[in-house]
């Protein structure tokens, strides 16, 4: 399938534009996060980041960022409106110790909130 490059800010706008035209993504293995942005909720915190690559029950995040306050959870999935958020850079989540996950389709945080 051909791809393009855009923008996070052009693809935020595409988003907003066509709603629920974006497909979603399919799980069948933890290979398939890879590539895409997720919002993961563990038994003690909450993690945001885009899986770089995975080896055995390990995600490596990119631009990951520590969510030690989420707000409203409808807001935070629906708008990407965070209330105290720590970026991280690269880190890692052990699947074993997320309870939940869904996909995070806002731009990463990349500013200390």
């Amino acid at each position: 399938m051909p791809t393009i490059e855009v923008s996070e800010e052009t693809l935020n706008k595409l988003k907003e534009q066509f709603k629920d035209e974006f497909t979603q993504v399919e799980l069948d293995s933890l290979d398939d996060l890879i590539g895409q942005s997720w919002f993961f909720r563990t038994v003690t915190y909450h993690l945001i980041g885009k899986v770089k690559k995975r080896f055995g029950n390990i995600l490596v995040l990119e631009q990951a960022s520590w969510v030690a306050d989420s707000g409203r959870f409808t807001n935070a999935i629906k708008d990407g409106t965070l209330n105290e958020v720590e970026p991280l850079g690269t880190w890692n989540v052990n699947m074993a110790s997320v309870t939940d996950f869904g996909e995070w389709k806002h731009a990463l945080p990349t500013k200390q909130k």
